[in-house]
């Protein structure tokens, strides 16, 4: 996956030493997250880091994007010495505006007031560059716009990194609450350890679109500055199945760091090979050719293959073999992709738009065997598949379905489908599938 991982990482200058100069040492835990993650990030060696601040350039009705091809800057204001360089992904920012033209969408690079690095961004940089420095930078802002409207903007980066093939790691910075003590900086108000609570509820569960149901009152009375960045996070990994740590939660200052990691779990290769020729479909109208990594039983066994498609939870897409018609189950599960996505005739073809909405399984199944004697007990709504066939009509219904909870249900629907009737005389066949996800 493109995105290989998101972090939500807070931003105070207070835990660099040299602004500290040992207050920093109050806010250890935030610290030792943050060595952690930084060490995970080298790990995983990213072509770009993606920084989401609420510091950068920030408009009421636009994200700001910063153009050109580096950045300089310096926590000088907060006491720290030295300087910051940068050098910018300008390929991938050059596609991230093309689709937000695409896609009419309020940002892009125009406007920037303030070219140097700001603090929400060199922060994470502080840490993550004592581990490495082999990464080029995107730089986003958060803005006045609504949550739904920076949550699409992260859906709109990850399509951009898609599309130009980038590994990537996103930054999310910002704090939570500023209201969490008395003689803090901003005061108290009980709202704040309110909200709090509920934004590492949703970090820890990782149920994303949850960031968007925030409350507004609760939100301005809390006082928090990392919301706008949380929503962008959460767009960027829609639809990507993450492992979560939550790494640390405190507010030794009044103000609330929280550290989360979130890190692409492994796609499944039948489910990724889908994914791949859909959207490369869809995109161009042309098959493109199958990625040269594919585990090898996908390149020498052959197998009929249902490929489905649901958006929103809703079927949208489902076609398939009941025996192999390719050389191998790898261009049995593309040709079966390009026919889910544009041929089932229940459904008008996929457009570009949908395809962030868009959730896919693959059915590889194993060589039907008739049923004796039509024996129901030898079906099983759960294991087998059942083909009925009369004549020259025939039709197939795959097991574990949804609202499919009877044998007798399974062959009514399948018969249903064929044009059989129900005191027509057919033959049943069954067969087992290995279901991708």
């Amino acid at each position: 996956m493109p995105v290989i991982s998101a972090y939500v990482v807070p931003h105070p200058p207070i835990i660099i030493p040299e602004i500290g100069k040992g207050q920093q040492k109050a806010a250890q835990k935030t610290i030792d997250s943050y060595h952690a993650i930084a060490k995970k990030i080298a790990g995983e060696a990213p072509q770009t880091i993606i920084v989401i601040s609420p510091h950068s350039t920030v408009y009421r009705d636009y994200i700001h994007i910063s153009p050109g091809g580096s950045a300089r800057g310096s926590l000088k204001k907060f006491g720290a010495p030295g300087q910051y360089a940068v050098s910018y992904d300008t390929e991938l920012v050059e596609e991230i505006c093309r689709l937000c033209d695409l896609y009419d969408f309020p940002a892009g690079t125009e406007g920037e007031r303030e070219a140097d690095l700001d603090h929400g961004t060199l922060v994470p940089l502080y840490f993550v560059n004592q581990y490495c420095n082999d990464y080029k930078l995107v730089r986003c802002s958060a803005s006045g716009l609504t949550k739904q409207h920076h949550y699409r903007f992260g859906e709109i980066l990850l399509e951009a990194v898609e599309n130009t093939g980038r590994s990537a790691v996103v930054l999310a910075s910002g704090d939570l609450s500023h209201k969490l003590k008395e003689d803090g900086p901003y005061g108290f108000a009980p709202e704040g350890p309110r909200l709090d609570r509920e934004l590492t509820d949703i970090m820890k569960s990782a149920k994303f679109e949850d960031f968007l149901e925030i409350d507004e009152a609760l939100r301005e009375k809390g006082a928090e500055c990392g919301l706008a960045p949380f929503a962008v996070m959460a767009g960027a990994l829609r639809n990507i199945p993450v492992k979560t740590e939550f790494l640390s939660y405190e507010g030794p200052f009044g103000v609330g760091y929280a550290l989360c990691s979130y890190s692409a779990a492994a796609e499944d290769a039948f489910v990724g090979l889908a994914r791949h020729t859909i959207e490369n479909y869809v995109k161009t109208g042309k098959m493109p050719p199958p990625p040269e990594n594919l585990p090898e039983d996908m390149k020498t066994r052959r197998a009929g293959v249902f490929v489905s498609i649901k958006k929103n939870g809703d079927l949208r897409g489902c076609i398939g073999t009941i025996m192999p018609t390719k050389p191998n189950i790898a261009e049995e599960i593309m040709a079966n992709a390009v026919s889910s996505c544009s041929r089932d005739p229940r459904f008008l073809a996929v457009e570009p738009e949908e395809l962030p909405d868009l959730v896919y399984s693959v059915d590889v199944l194993s060589e039907p065997e008739p049923v004796p004697g039509n024996d129901m007990a030898m079906l099983d709504v759960l294991r087998y598949g059942v083909i009925v066939t009369s004549g020259y009509k025939k039709g197939l219904l795959l097991p574990n379905l949804e609202g499919v909870g009877t044998v007798e249900e399974q062959l009514d629907i399948a018969r249903k489908k064929a044009g059989i009737g129900k005191n027509e005389r057919c033959q049943i066949e069954r067969f087992e599938v290995v279901r991708h996800t």
